[in-house]
């Protein structure tokens, strides 16, 4: 199919530009011959004009000569009413006593079946002079010119045709090698790049669009692959941890009671739980669904939370929240608050602080803690779905690496932007940028 397109595109060009040239050639060949015959026709009346002058002075001068003594002149003269009074012999024999139409302006009259152009002028004695010049070489001349544009047009249109064929063809040849390496392109082979030839033309474009495309899509095919391996070995641990305990309690009860296997179903299921949720939340926020939006007051989320870590015996500083309002899905703003201090409480060593600033045209939430930070060239793999650095890893191991992920979804969502560096401390500090919505009321 994509050659047949090729040749029907290389067929329409060849085409379009034959037909282009064809109507140009066309409208060229009948100008010109109109221009050509208008100028003909006017260079014999002006040659007639031009005889009939020396004609009219030889007869108004001393010893004229009549007309009846010019031999290879076609001459009449014609009285006041119009009757043939003398004529050359040649005018003798083609008219007789038929006088030449008289006429302020050049004619065009057929004697003898032959073209001819007719000028008259007045001479003494109240009498006209009227010269017949033929005009048998114009037509000649045009008939030759018709002649070769009725050859040159089409030689010409079949030359454009064919070079526009070659032309198409040679310009075409990289998009059939494109072609040929897309079509052996699969979800196995997404590594393998198009041709990108040597030419800053549209072609040298298109493959680099090209190559661009599969990067994005062999990318995103790595990062799902990564994604399904990590959430399912995320999912497969609890499921592991609830079947070996239900084992070992079957095959002995004497070891592990029902209580302690009660408890370990209810915490390895909560823990399912929410690596589901979570799952299903960034599925959501992959598909645009960002929920409702509304005012939301981006500190009263914050003091929420600096309650809640209080509670849990962390020393949290909640000094540098000021009032500030933005636009937003509170249930979704809620879930990234409480997921940048979850990870700053399980990483601190005690100190957790948060704050929220207005800086129009934007709002700016902090999230800082005294642990042991993030090293620069982790500081963007963070964000990846259930990447977790070694020093989570060996602390906590119930974290499922998608809190990170999450929060940044949901502010990316929300229009705005995350980023992570040092802390005063020098543990973490997160930063979220998020539009603002206005004065508070």
């Amino acid at each position: 199919m994509a050659r047949r397109l090729w040749r029907s595109v290389r067929g329409r060009t060849t085409l379009g530009a034959t037909l282009v040239v064809a109507v140009a050639l066309l409208l060229g060949a009948f100008s010109f011959y109109g221009v050509l015959s208008a100028s003909i026709h006017g260079s014999t009346e002006r040659a007639a004009e031009q005889r009939l002058e020396e004609l009219v002075s030889r007869f108004d001068g001393p010893g004229r000569r009549g007309p009846d003594q010019l031999d290879d002149d076609l001459v009449q003269l014609l009285g006041r009413d119009g009757s043939v009074r003398a004529s050359s012999e040649e005018a003798a024999d083609a008219l007789g006593a038929t006088p030449l139409p008289v006429d302020d302006d050049p004619q065009v009259v057929r004697i003898d079946g032959e073209p001819m152009v007719v000028v008259s002028d007045d001479v003494e004695g109240d009498q006209t002079l009227v010269l017949a010049v033929p005009m048998d070489e114009d037509a000649e001349t045009l008939a030759t010119v018709a002649t070769l544009l009725v050859i040159a047009v089409p030689a010409l249109l079949l030359l454009v045709a064919v070079t526009t064929w070659l032309v198409t063809g040679r310009a075409l040849r990289p998009v059939t090698r494109i072609r040929q390496e897309v079509e052996g392109i699969t979800a196995e082979r997404l590594d393998h790049r198009v041709p990108v030839p040597d030419t800053a033309d549209e072609i040298h474009s298109l493959a680099v669009t090209m190559n661009g495309m599969l990067d994005r899509l062999d990318a995103a095919a790595t990062a799902q692959r990564r994604f399904v391996s990590d959430a399912s070995h995320e999912l497969r641990s609890p499921l592991a941890t609830i079947r070996q305990h239900a084992e070992l309690a079957q095959a002995h009860p004497e070891v592990t009671s029902i209580d302690e296997l009660a408890e370990v179903v209810a915490e390895e299921g909560l823990r399912l739980q929410g690596i589901v949720e979570s799952l299903l939340l960034l599925a959501r926020l992959d598909e645009g669904v960002t929920g409702s939006t509304e005012p939301v007051d981006l500190d009263d989320l914050a003091l929420a939370e600096v309650r809640r870590l209080r509670a849990a015996g962390l020393d949290v500083d909640g000094s540098g929240i000021r009032a500030a309002r933005t636009a937003g899905d509170p249930r979704l703003l809620g879930q990234l608050l409480r997921n940048l201090a979850d990870n700053a409480a399980r990483h601190s060593n005690g100190r957790v602080a948060i704050g929220v600033e207005s800086r129009p045209p934007h709002v700016v939430l902090t999230v800082e803690d005294d642990g042991a930070g993030i090293p620069p060239e982790e500081r963007d793999r963070i964000f990846e779905r259930f990447v977790r650095l070694d020093e989570a890893r060996s602390r906590d191991a119930g974290g499922s690496g998608l809190g990170l992920a999450i929060a940044q979804g949901i502010a990316t969502a929300a229009h705005g932007a995350i980023a992570v560096d040092a802390s005063r401390w020098g543990g973490a500090r997160f930063t979220v940028t998020l539009p603002s919505a206005g004065p508070l009321s």
